[in-house]
């Protein structure tokens, strides 16, 4: 029986082909990124990964021989918001996905942090689509692909950078989805719930210390409370929906948000 700390069923992916792409993809280190660099490199795409986080970078090159040389690390901190541009140059896919989180009462939450957060998290991905377009509207073809959030959709207490940064996230996809339509330019967000990730995994001891309840509690009582499924999101699966919006097929899907979010947004 699944539960909600077990990983879930996962299909095998389905087909894709991205050959003669290339796509650039932040926070490829590790949870969603990472599974969205391998599905890329997996359908086709020459994949340029982008992280702070060199060690995983190396492992994540050499993670699938089948894949050696589709995935080409590039050590950067995104906070660094010209080389981010730079970095997008050439790019036909691009996926913002870098992220981190702080848990929080607003009185108590750090400035610099709240700063970080959103140059991370908005004004980086604006920087990196910046940098993509040109390339893109000259073939009159691009995809990008914002990891958003339930919490670009929703609000939770706690979590205010995160919050806003995703929340504006959504909109600045949107913005460039309008001004990307001319020019063969899709821009769509996926808005997954709670994902089995190292990020969500570090959030445990926050919320318990925030609501005031052991950390064994925390999973059912917060952070599954409004999803109807009861299990945390498995990185492969917003992956295969990342890599489905980077298809050709998907071409008319533009200006949305793609939520995976086990019913969480229904109520």
């Amino acid at each position: 029986m699944t539960t909600p700390t077990t990983p879930g069923p996962v299909p095998a992916p389905v087909a894709l082909d991205l050959g003669g792409r290339t796509a650039l993809v932040t926070g490829a280190a590790g949870g969603i990124g990472r599974a969205c660099a391998l599905r890329l490199a997996a359908a086709g795409a020459k994949v340029r990964a982008v992280d702070r986080d060199a060690a995983g970078l190396d492992a994540l090159a050499t993670a699938d021989t089948g894949l050696a040389g589709s995935i080409e690390p590039l050590v950067l901190d995104l906070t660094d918001l010209e080389a981010a541009e730079q970095a997008a140059t050439g790019t036909d896919i691009l996926v913002n996905n870098a992220g981190l989180q702080l848990v929080r009462p607003i009185e108590e939450f750090p400035p610099e942090m709240f700063h970080t957060v959103l140059t991370v998290m908005l004004e980086a991905p604006f920087r990196l689509i910046r940098g993509a377009l040109p390339h893109m509207y000259g073939q009159g073809w691009g995809r990008i692909v914002n990891i958003s959030s339930v919490h670009g959709l929703r609000a939770s207490a706690y979590k205010s950078a995160y919050v806003s940064a995703k929340h504006g996230l959504e909109g600045l996809s949107k913005t460039a989805a309008l001004e990307g339509a001319a020019h063969g330019v899709t821009s769509n967000c996926v808005s997954p719930g709670y994902v089995r990730t190292n990020l969500v995994e570090q959030q445990i001891a926050d919320q318990a210390a925030a609501h005031g309840i052991p950390e064994e509690r925390v999973l059912a009582e917060v952070l599954l409370k409004d999803s109807a499924l009861k299990r945390l999101v498995e990185p492969s699966e917003v992956a295969e929906a990342v890599a489905y919006l980077c298809t050709p097929q998907a071409s008319f899907i533009t200006g949305t948000s793609l939520a995976l979010d086990g019913g969480w947004t229904a109520h």
